[in-house]
């Protein structure tokens, strides 16, 4: 705190500049020196290290531990945030750790901070950080595919709707990297082949590879299993596509039904919200277990419930108690951030909150979960 400001240490008099912090927080995370050390911002401190008088009060807190999981920071870092007295000043004080898939970037910019100087990174930089990268004990999406190349991604489409979604208009025009420095920048290749991760966003054909890889849809006439089959389909493809057929497919099938009984004027009430469907179906497929299993993602739709289920249990940080509650940990950190990069996450953390408010103000009852070591269930009713 009272030290001059370095590559592990800022002082901040207040949050009013929320991107400089954001700024500094992507520079923390990505650790260009190596320290392996957490870096630290204090916010309520001048310059100088002397007292700003900042009041720390739980909007403050509140807001500055947003910043790890709004979206704006791609890969989340790991961070917290403390009220601190030091010296007899009342603190904010933010712990970033170093990451250990780097780049961090903040609005597809990359960060770093050179002694006190915070800059944005140059090519060297971003080689440094892409080389750092643990090589073992991935997650599954970061895993070497060393029997695939790059003939087996849609270079199109990672060309023309990823990297201009992922990377500010002018770091891609002033960008001359071939294709597999674009690629290991943004972590889709691992030991020089392209991962699980890039097969299941860019692949031309991800079950060749992940043979579960796809959502089953089946909606029956009645409410048991053995009941007839009105319609069934078998989403597959790039998990964007899916993503977006999955949304079509609840279209058709949602139903639509006037409630008079809330006042003169008809209101029509859907007999399940479509966004409260949608952040389900793709919290199932993004957070999924997707190896030591062929199991598709499942949504099964009976007359009187729909249930969705996925393989793969609870993981990390997130059990049952906080489950829904904004707790946030990620089994295919990548696949994440792709999918936030393509639109389909808004903000992590906050999918199935907001599905379950969307479930609440539709009129429907509360979902169920059922959770197992290998599988989630999730179980919804319609509106009475």
């Amino acid at each position: 705190m009272s030290d001059l400001e370095s590559d592990l240490a800022e002082r901040k008099a207040s949050a009013a500049d929320r991107s400089a912090i954001r700024r500094t927080i992507c520079a923390f995370a990505n650790d260009l020196p190596g320290h392996r050390r957490a870096g630290v911002i204090f916010v309520g401190a001048n310059n100088d290290g002397s007292c700003a008088n900042l009041p720390v009060t739980d909007q403050l807190m509140t807001t500055l531990a947003q910043m790890r999981s709004d979206g704006n920071i791609l890969p989340p870092p790991t961070m917290y945030v403390e009220k601190m007295t030091l010296n007899g000043c009342n603190l904010a004080v933010m712990i970033v750790e170093p990451s250990y898939n780097p780049p961090v970037r903040y609005q597809g910019r990359t960060w770093v901070k050179v002694a006190s100087v915070l800059q944005q990174a140059t090519m060297e930089d971003e080689r440094r950080l892409s080389e750092r990268r643990r090589a073992g004990d991935l997650p599954f999406d970061l895993r070497p595919v060393f029997e695939a190349s790059n003939a087996e991604l849609d270079m199109e489409f990672f060309r023309s709707e990823y990297l201009r979604s992922a990377l500010a208009p002018e770091v891609l025009e002033e960008n001359q990297r071939g294709i597999d420095d674009q690629l290991k920048a943004l972590r889709f290749m691992t030991n020089g082949v392209p991962n699980y991760g890039a097969l299941l966003v860019f692949g031309k054909d991800p079950l060749r590879w992940v043979p579960g890889a796809y959502l089953q849809f089946v909606r029956f006439d009645g409410g048991q299993l053995d009941d007839p089959v009105r319609d069934q389909k078998r989403l597959s493809g790039r998990l964007s596509q899916i993503l977006s057929a999955a949304d079509d497919l609840l279209q058709l099938h949602i139903e639509v039904a006037a409630d008079s009984a809330s006042g003169p004027r008809e209101v029509r009430r859907p007999d399940y919200p479509i966004i409260a469907l949608r952040e389900f179906i793709r919290n199932a497929l993004i957070h999924r277990a997707y190896d030591g299993t062929n199991a598709p993602v499942k949504v099964f739709w009976f007359t009187d419930r729909i249930e969705i289920s996925n393989p793969g249990g609870l993981y990390g940080q997130v059990n049952q108690g906080n489950f829904g509650k904004g707790a946030t940990d990620y089994r295919n950190p990548l696949l994440a951030e792709a999918m936030a990069v393509l639109g389909f996450v808004q903000r992590f953390g906050m999918g199935i909150p907001r599905a379950v408010r969307e479930l609440k103000e539709n009129g429907n009852p509360r979902a169920d979960f059922e959770f197992s070591p290998s599988s989630v269930l999730v179980t919804l009713r319609p509106a009475s």
